[in-house]
């Protein structure tokens, strides 16, 4: 007759609780797996999916899951995994901020529609950024990396009563400033050439003092804007990627225990 012991039962059950709160966390607010037309119960499926695979290959402490040490330890995989979403979460509203920006120099702001990631209204420029770099992403297999990452995380940085630092926490915030200086690279070269077509119409208006700006400038100004924003968008593919490639090494730096 096979007996099992409560300790037994809350080793069992912590093997898989803990790794599932961490994956799951970053499952929620992640790239590709956070958006709103992704399920919440898709989520917790896929979260459990991999949890569940695993669950053998991580070490967890001698806790009983439901003790007040549990708890600490559960609070600090949320943490964790709210962090890892977090940080490659920025990166597309840095892309979709850029587009906003370029939207409002070329007379777009008032074209919006319902983000379907989000659910709330975004500049048309801004979403089809948005929806590009996520294409861009899924075709890199960055959905794929990220649950690389959470796997290879569990043992850089294992289940424990200490997670991330101080030093880990600051850097993360100071990471949040990549959505001003993202959506800057992302729009620069499309608000230069749009700032010279600006320029032009004022010397327009000096030049020919009657002529109504607002009713030649406007459709002008949409048209480069437009065909600006298609020959850019090369270079929006390229420092998308090139933002990608920052926001996993941060990644690998927040589970690896670095500053």
């Amino acid at each position: 007759m096979i007996t099992l012991t409560t300790g037994q039962l809350e080793a069992w059950i912590g093997q898989l609780f803990w790794p599932f709160v961490r994956i799951g966390a970053c499952f929620m607010v992640a790239p590709a797996f956070g958006a709103l037309f992704v399920p919440a119960r898709v989520r917790l499926v896929l979260a459990g999916a991999v949890a569940f695979l695993v669950a053998p290959l991580v070490s967890s402490p001698a806790v009983a899951p439901f003790s007040w040490a549990g708890v600490i330890i559960t609070i600090q995989q949320i943490i964790i995994g709210v962090a890892l979403g977090f940080a490659l979460q920025v990166l597309f509203d840095a892309v979709t901020m850029g587009g906003q920006l370029l939207a409002n120099s070329m007379g777009l702001s008032f074209a919006f529609n319902v983000d379907p990631m989000r659910g709330t209204g975004t500049a048309a420029l801004g979403q089809l950024y948005a929806l590009l770099v996520m294409l861009t992403f899924l075709a890199l297999d960055g959905h794929l990396a990220i649950i690389e990452a959470l796997v290879n995380g569990f043992r850089t940085l294992p289940i424990g009563e200490t997670g991330l630092g101080s030093a880990q926490l600051w850097t993360l915030v100071s990471w949040g400033t990549t959505i001003f200086s993202g959506a800057l690279a992302v729009a620069l070269p499309g608000l230069t050439a749009l700032l010279i077509v600006n320029i032009a119409f004022g010397v327009m208006s000096r030049a020919a003092p009657t002529l109504n700006l607002f009713a030649v400038g406007f459709p002008i100004s949409l048209v480069f804007g437009l065909v600006i924003a298609l020959v850019g968008l090369p270079s929006l593919q390229t420092s998308f990627v090139r933002l990608l490639e920052q926001g996993f090494l941060l990644v690998a730096s927040l589970l690896s225990g670095g500053p």
